[in-house]
């Protein structure tokens, strides 16, 4: 099943989910955050992972903020979201 990229009131929406927060690597992955839980240190989110391909799932904000810190992935700005991801 393809997934569904939509903007509403300037605000992404992949299958019918409101994105809440994303990021991008210089790889070309994204990580498109639609809910999470915080746990303890850390914040686990659930969303649509774009990486060899489209899959929903789990990570870890604790992770991608230590790549952040090599400059390896970076949080794509809310004004950009409608525009962000592979389509």
């Amino acid at each position: 099943m393809e997934t569904k990229f939509e903007t509403k009131n300037g605000e992404l929406y992949i299958d019918g989910q409101k994105v809440i927060k994303a990021w991008e690597s210089y790889t070309g992955w994204y990580w498109f955050g639609v809910r999470y839980e915080d746990d303890g240190d850390d914040r686990i989110w659930y969303g649509l992972v774009q990486g060899f391909e489209n899959e929903w799932g789990y990570w870890s904000e604790k992770e991608l903020k230590e790549l952040m810190k090599e400059l390896k992935v970076w949080e794509i700005r809310k004004k950009d979201l409608p525009f962000a991801g592979r389509r």
